[in-house]
């Protein structure tokens, strides 16, 4: 494995029904790997518009079955034809009325390598979440692909610094964070925790977000998708506010070691004093 990485994430807006949205994606995935991209990662709930603005029972016939319903198979073959690891943002229903906000990651030979499901469910206005998922059972799972260890965190999860520290603890290299997160509410926090974390826990994160305004609410989602490294510079431009765009960076793997050196806070770590972090 190469320790320089080519990774690519993917901004865009909401065509208007299920079908051309899955196709712009599967171009995504045409375009990413023209590129030499060797992992891709989409937004949040990728294939559908944010339909929590709303409170409708009508938006559960979006959830469909990880691993073994037709998006994840589809784009399993994407994957195995380019060569590429794909991180897929899903709305997922394990069972009639269990439905969980997950991301599904296949390996670059099109393998199902496992799914994380996000912990933390919001429910402010806008962000009806609760009424759509259940809170994620799946702990913080690290995923061993073709280009190196890769763990997701799904947007509100990243402020909650605990997970983010469950995966580097777990030995991700890369965390990717899949959001639709809108211009009047979290603007000021987007290119401030991500960088935190990435400096805290010395790995590279992929910050996703849509772009546009869907009929279903006002949110504003402002894109600004970017990279970043382990000391909390980004990695080329952040990408555009308000146009679809593909990111597609080069990530150097070898500035882990060389930031883990220097800092040492996983040796320094106390965690025997952190006790009161686990009260309810």
């Amino acid at each position: 494995m190469s320790p320089v990485i080519r990774a690519a994430i993917f901004q865009t807006a909401w065509t208007g029904d299920k079908e051309s949205m899955i196709k712009v994606h599967e171009q995504a995935v045409r375009d990413a790997a023209a590129q030499g991209a060797q992992v891709l990662c989409f937004q949040e709930l990728f294939y559908g518009p944010y339909f929590c603005q709303v409170q409708d029972p009508k938006f559960y016939e979006y959830a469909e079955a990880i691993p073994d319903g037709p998006i994840v198979r589809r784009f399993q073959d994407l994957a195995r034809e380019h060569g590429i690891v794909l991180v897929l943002p899903m709305y997922e229903e394990e069972q009639p009325g269990v439905l969980y906000n997950t991301a599904a990651v296949i390996d670059a030979d099109g393998t199902y390598l496992g799914k994380y499901r996000k912990t933390h469910i919001p429910q402010v206005k806008g962000f009806w979440e609760k009424f759509y998922f259940r809170p994620g059972n799946s702990g913080w799972p690290v995923f061993d692909t073709a280009v190196g260890r890769i763990g997701v965190y799904i947007c509100y999860d990243r402020h909650f610094p605990e997970g983010w520290r469950a995966l580097g603890l777990e030995g991700a290299q890369i965390v990717f964070n899949p959001s639709a997160t809108s211009r009047g509410l979290s603007r000021y926090l987007w290119q401030l925790e991500q960088p935190a974390a990435a400096v805290a826990n010395e790995y590279f994160v992929g910050a996703i977000n849509r772009v546009g305004v869907e009929s279903y609410g006002d949110n504003d989602f402002y894109g600004t998708s970017y990279f970043v490294d382990p000391e909390g510079r980004f990695v080329g431009e952040v990408a555009d506010d308000k146009a679809p765009e593909l990111v597609v960076r080069d990530l150097d793997l070898a500035k882990l070691r060389e930031v883990r050196d220097r800092w040492q806070f996983y040796r320094d770590r106390a965690p025997q004093a952190y006790e009161p972090l686990t009260r309810p």
